[in-house]
């Protein structure tokens, strides 16, 4: 075997393995640049006490109704509609599988359809003084939403119904605090 032919040989693992890497390293060069949040505004979301449905296929199910509530915020201003409710199906590990719709309805009178899943769990122990109605400082449970908005698209407000949303949340006693944040 000639010397020229050992060499090439010996060299085709590196060129196999350098041309393996390149759509790795194109990849990275046209990686998307990640959502930033802003935050569009905050929700104080009133609630009545649950209304206990029990144990349905396995899986605790309670409504919580809305009772009302304010919007307030740099991109949103107005009130929460009574009438509303959260839906939730609290599984065997303590964790809120969430589905709340409610209305909002703008400074300027514009009506606001709000679909709002989301998760919320944490320690037993913390989901047990929440439940109890004590004030728990959110940073020590997981409670997150992703809202969906429906507004006539040619409102002042169509811009909620095509953008997309992240929620921080907050339950109290008598009500859910919401940050609603526009990803960009």
């Amino acid at each position: 075997m000639s010397v020229e032919r050992r060499s090439l040989l010996r060299a085709m693992p590196g060129v196999a393995l350098a041309s393996a890497m390149a759509p790795a390293q194109a990849a990275d060069a046209e990686a998307l640049t990640p959502p930033a949040l802003s935050l569009a505004f905050r929700l104080r979301v009133l609630i009545g006490p649950p209304q206990e449905l029990g144990m349905v296929d396995g899986v605790r199910k309670r409504v919580i109704p809305i009772t009302g509530g304010t919007v307030e915020g740099p991109r949103l201003q107005g009130q929460v509609l009574p009438g509303g409710a959260d839906w939730q199906s609290i599984r065997a590990d303590g964790t809120a599988d969430i589905l709340a719709r409610y209305t909002l309805q703008a400074q300027d009178g514009t009506l606001i359809s709000v679909t709002n899943p989301g998760y919320r769990h944490g320690p037993p122990e913390v989901l047990a003084r929440i439940a109890a109605g004590q004030v728990v400082d959110p940073a020590l449970y997981y409670f997150r939403t992703t809202p969906r908005f429906d507004v006539a698209s040619d409102s002042v407000h169509g811009w909620l119904g095509r953008t997309v949303f992240l929620c921080t949340a907050g339950r109290y006693s008598d009500h859910v605090r919401l940050d609603i944040f526009a990803a960009s």
